[in-house]
């Protein structure tokens, strides 16, 4: 009878021996697999702490350079006066007095102009570094505009004067070449007089927004300052910053706070006042040109200003704005109320026949407060019996102002 085959020992224990071998390959590529992502993984984290180390050694170094600075001594501000060669000059120390000293070779010598400022050491009074011109018109007050958003659609009632304006500011900016071919040199500035509120701030700034003008806004008491020569420094830099704008316009409200007639006062609080109109009137019809720097005033006090300021060469063209008539008054009061949900009953007409004697601020609060009392009924129309409540309210709010300003001056 025949046996059934069977496995040998040898050959069982070979097929053994490789599934063991297979099992060992297949442990040992995964166990290859987790090393080789292990060593991803640290090289990352490597490639990072370097990284993070770079950055620590600059932050030290940026805090022991900042510790350097701060125990090295600190320096005198001086400023230029006189330039010898390019390596001595004369300079004027915050102190007062006035030193002949020498610049470091590091400073280049076109740099160095009479009227900069500059850093000087304490020991040597050496200049170490020339600052920056710092223009402090932006920090004290001064409106800086690209160009503003009111136009001459804005202006009611004031025709003629938005003529003059476009003719003395307007037309030289825009059309330079005309003046060229006719002969003549454009008006340098324009001086807007008149009652408060009648929109002498207003037509400066249509006037800049139809040139597409740089516009400087500054008030004339903010020329005035604590300190001798800082209302001149204030008012050179002023025309300094506008031509490097141009084409700009200067507009110094309230002028008549540094314009003021000169007088023989002998208080240093006068005396300043005075350099400082000095520069300005230098600076208005000086040695050098303006450019396309046109410079507009404004005062309702004409009647106190110093005559040079009011000469031809200064102020080409003196122009009035004076209250509004009848048609002036109607204009303002269509451009105050085109936005607002009138009723039939409204009459602009009558309006302007009862508010005479007021000014363009004065129809503006007489058309805001019409508008309150609609609200205050709960309203979505304005009547015309707003208005005649808003002009009585309006009318007493000044009449009470008026009698506590006489008042005050009574007993003051």
């Amino acid at each position: 009878m025949g046996e059934n085959p069977k496995h040998t020992p040898d050959s069982h224990n070979e097929e053994d021996i490789a599934k063991y071998l297979l099992e060992r390959i297949s442990n040992l590529e995964s166990r290859n697999m987790e090393l080789r992502e292990q060593v991803r993984q640290l090289e990352s984290e490597k490639r990072y702490i370097e990284t993070q180390k770079i950055r620590y050694e600059r932050e030290i170094r940026k805090l022991k350079s900042e510790i350097e600075q701060l125990r090295s001594p600190p320096l005198i501000i001086g400023t230029i006066t006189d330039v010898i060669d390019s390596n001595r000059v004369i300079i004027r120390s915050s102190a007062g007095p006035r030193f002949l000293v020498r610049t470091s070779n590091f400073i280049e010598p076109e740099s160095l102009k009479p009227g900069i400022r500059c850093s000087l050491n304490q020991q040597s009074l050496a200049i170490v570094e020339v600052l920056p011109q710092s223009y402090d018109a932006a920090v004290y007050g001064m409106e800086v505009m690209e160009a503003p958003h009111e136009t001459y659609g804005d202006i009611g009632g004031l025709g003629q004067q938005i003529t003059e304006i476009q003719e003395a500011v307007e037309l030289p900016l825009k059309k330079p070449d005309l003046f060229k071919t006719v002969g003549i040199e454009p008006p340098k500035g324009v001086l807007l007089y008149g009652p408060p509120g009648t929109g002498k701030t207003l037509l400066a700034k249509a006037v800049a927004h139809e040139t597409n003008a740089y516009f400087l806004r500054v008030v004339g008491s903010e020329l005035v300052q604590k300190y001798i020569g800082e209302g001149a420094r204030l008012v050179r830099e002023l025309f300094e910053h506008a031509k490097k704008q141009s084409p700009s316009i200067i507009f110094i409200d309230e002028i008549d706070a540094i314009g003021a007639h000169r007088s023989e006062s002998t208080t240093s609080g006068d005396r300043e006042v005075q350099r400082t109109l000095m520069q300005l009137l230098a600076e208005m019809d000086g040695f050098e040109s303006r450019g396309e720097v046109k410079i507009i005033g404004a005062t309702n006090r004409i009647d106190i200003l110093d005559r040079a300021l009011l000469r031809p060469g200064r102020f080409d063209r003196i122009i009035e704005i004076p209250l509004p008539d009848f048609e002036g008054r109607l204009s303002i009061l269509r451009i105050h109320t085109a936005s607002m949900n009138l009723d039939e009953s409204v009459n602009l007409d009558e309006i302007s026949r009862l508010t005479e004697g007021k000014n363009g601020s004065d129809l503006k609060a007489i058309c805001t407060e019409a508008g309150m009392y609609a609200i205050r009924a709960d309203r979505e129309v304005v009547t015309q019996d707003d208005f005649l409540r808003a002009i009585e309210k309006v009318g007493l709010d000044f009449n009470r102002n008026h009698l506590g300003t006489t008042f005050g001056a009574m007993f003051a």
